[in-house]
C-alpha cells in the first residue's frame, strides 16, 4: 500500500510546515519515521536523514528528494551512534507502536542518540476528538472486558482505503490523551517544554516538545 500511502501524503500540510519554527540551520535533525519524504523538504540535505521501516515508502523519498539521505531501520534499533542529533522529529508515529513497552524502548532509543539537551518533536493522532472513534475505543474495551480484544485498553484498528474505497489494510493506533503522553514522554528522560493541540484539518493533534534531560 505504499503508493496509495504516499499519495494520501503528496503535499505538507499547515501543521507540519509550521514545525520549520523548530528548524535551526546547520543542526543535525533525524526525521523518524518519515515515509515518503515529504518533510525532508524543509531541510538542507547536509543536516537531515530520515529512517523509516518501509523500503517502498524510502524508495518513494529518494525519487522526490535524491540529495537527501534516507536510511532503512528498525525503530528499536537505531543505526546511529550515542548522542548523534539536536533534534528528533517523530510525526505521527509513535501512536502505531503497539504496548507501553515498545514505546517506552522506542523513546529510550530517541533519547540515546540525541545530544545532551537535544530536542524532541513529537506529535500524535488526537484520535479521541473525534466521536466515531470513541465509540469504537468504547466497543473495543467492551471486548477486552469480555477476554475476546487482544489489544490493550486505548488500542483501535482503522481501515486504510484507497481512492476507490478498497480497503488495503487495518492499521493499529493508540488513542492517547495529551496528560498520558507527557507522562510516556517524561517517563523516558525527557524535560517537556511545550504540550498542547495542533489544527490539522478537520481534526487535531497532540503536539509536545522535549528535551533530553540529563
Amino acid at each position: 500500500m505504499a503508493e496509495q500511502f504516499s499519495d494520501s501524503r503528496s503535499y505538507l500540510p499547515p501543521d507540519l510546515a509550521a514545525l520549520q519554527e523548530y528548524i535551526v540551520k546547520g543542526e543535525k535533525i533525524l526525521d523518524l519515521g518519515c515515509g515518503n519524504g515529504r518533510f525532508a523538504e524543509l531541510f538542507s540535505a547536509e543536516d537531515y536523514t530520515g529512517t523509516d521501516i518501509s523500503e517502498a515508502l524510502l524508495r518513494i523519498a529518494r525519487a522526490r528528494q535524491p540529495e537527501h539521505n534516507f536510511v532503512l531501520c528498525q525503530p528499536l534499533i537505531l543505526p546511529f551512534a550515542d548522542g548523534a542529533f539536536d533534534k528528533v522529529f517523530c510525526l505521527a508515529v509513535l501512536h502505531h507502536l503497539p504496548s507501553r513497552g515498545v514505546r517506552e524502548a522506542f523513546l529510550r532509543e530517541i533519547r540515546r542518540v540525541l545530544k545532551p539537551g537535544g530536542r524532541l518533536v513529537l506529535t500524535s493522532w488526537y484520535l479521541l476528538s473525534q466521536p466515531k472513534n470513541l465509540r469504537l475505543l468504547l466497543k473495543m474495551a467492551g471486548r477486552k472486558l469480555l477476554g475476546i480484544n487482544p489489544l490493550d485498553f486505548g488500542d483501535i484498528s482503522l481501515p486504510f482505503r484507497d481512492g476507490k474505497g478498497t480497503l488495503l489494510a487495518e492499521r493499529y493506533f493508540h488513542a492517547f490523551t495529551l496528560a498520558g503522553l507527557k507522562r510516556l514522554v517524561t517517563r523516558r528522560g525527557f524535560a517537556v517544554e511545550s504540550a498542547g493541540l495542533a489544527p490539522r484539518g478537520k481534526h487535531q493533534n497532540l503536539q509536545i516538545i522535549a528535551r533530553r534531560a540529563d
